[in-house]
């Protein structure tokens, strides 16, 4: 059990250092746009480029990734992006950091599909599902506290020690995985051509749980976007208390991530209507309460904690279909949470600006409401595939 739980620390370390490559940005963009000589508008494409092309390559490298050694797989990609982060920390130019930026984008997202893969092969049953939510919880802890950290670090130095700094964590990151994770961790089965793993997505049960983490992260975006303004202008708090604000958002956050694993382990997706419902009410009730600060404040709050419950449910059904029907395609499998998510997330910001366009920061609650909407309607009709799936198996299986 001990060295269980080195495994699980190492596992959500990985998370929590590639979410500090990727938040980081975020926090130093005025001064990476100072230092390289570039208008803000310039700087924060980076966000924008890095989420297209961690979204592009992810199921790309995620398909060849399957066919080799996954611990050796992981390896090699770890090494690529200690030296992709690396490069950051010396850019001297746009193109320099725009470069270095590309190349941890590329393999991030495979890097969080084989920790997922090792997850949930190293864990026991009853303990994959919060496993699961702790990783995901290593990227919301990056946001809290990686975050603001690297912002004071940047301010005080330079934002180049900010990525400095996460080399060095990503470098002792690859030592205690060589010798803590084990090295033989089977590659997938036979069939795992491209062809065998693209057949995963030929399932109603997976396209209908994609489905659902996309319209599950248009809902989040959808207002999560404009969170700053909404706090501010909407709300009417001060800049002061924004910091905080955004803390006590990031905490809820952290433990919306505990909360998935919790739902997971009691038949997570058969319970997930119920807070999309939920959600649904929050988000409409939200342009009523622009003159309420605290009740606003409270809606997204809970908001916080429970909009992203999905998570550990759907990779864990992702996985169990593909254990159990697409052995060669595993590894497709746990990179489908990313791949869609990242999509949702360009759904979503798109629909936030478009309301904000039309009815300002009142109306982003709606648009989240809609995708919310859809999202219960896709888990209604995915539960319903899941019972009949069961219950021809069943059959089958006593006819046997």
């Amino acid at each position: 059990m001990t060295k269980y739980r080195w495994q699980a620390s190492v596992l959500v370390l990985v998370s929590f250092m590639l979410g500090c490559n990727e938040f980081m940005v975020v926090g130093v963009i005025s001064d990476i746009a100072q230092s390289l000589h570039v208008t803000i508008t310039m700087a924060g494409y980076l966000v924008t480029i890095f989420a297209i092309v961690y979204a592009i390559s992810t199921p790309i490298i995620t398909l060849f990734a399957n066919r080799f050694n996954r611990f050796r797989t992981l390896m090699v990609l770890m090494v690529i992006f200690l030296i992709g982060n690396t490069a950051s920390g010396f850019a001297t130019s746009y193109g320099w950091f725009l470069v270095s930026r590309l190349i941890t984008a590329a393999v991030a997202g495979t890097i969080e599909s084989l920790i997922t893969i090792f997850a949930y092969d190293l864990a026991p049953r009853h303990k994959r599902a919060s496993l699961i939510s702790w990783i995901a919880a290593g990227f919301s802890i990056a946001s809290v506290i990686g975050l603001p950290i690297g912002t004071a670090i940047s301010t005080a130095t330079s934002w180049h020690m900010t990525f400095h700094l996460i080399s060095v964590l990503s470098l002792l990151t690859c030592l205690a995985l060589v010798l803590i994770l084990p090295h033989n961790l089977a590659k997938a089965a036979s069939g795992s051509s491209l062809k065998g793993q693209l057949t995963l997505l030929t399932d109603r049960r997976i396209t209908l749980g994609a489905l659902l983490i996309l319209f599950s992260a248009a809902a989040l975006y959808a207002y999560y976007t404009y969170i700053r303004p909404l706090l501010t202008t909407g709300l009417g708090f001060s800049t002061t208390a924004l910091t905080w604000l955004l803390l006590a958002l990031g905490i809820m956050n952290i433990l919306g991530n505990r909360l998935s694993g919790f739902v997971a382990e009691r038949h997570g997706l058969r319970t997930l209507p119920r807070f999309y419902l939920i959600d649904i009410v929050l988000l409409l009730s939200l342009p009523f309460t622009m003159s309420l600060p605290l009740i606003g404040l409270n809606i997204l709050l809970v908001l916080a904690l429970i909009i992203s419950v999905v998570n550990a449910p759907i990779q864990i059904h992702f996985l169990e279909v593909a254990e159990a029907d697409y052995p060669q395609a595993t590894l497709l499998a746990s990179s489908l949470n990313a791949i869609f998510f990242n999509i949702g997330i360009s759904l979503g910001s798109a629909t936030a600006a478009g309301m904000m366009a039309y009815g300002g920061l009142t109306s982003l609650g709606y648009g989240g409401a809609v995708f919310d909407a859809l999202a219960l309607i896709t888990v209604l009709i995915l539960n319903h595939v899941i019972r009949k799936s069961q219950s021809k198996k069943t059959v089958t299986n006593q006819q046997k």
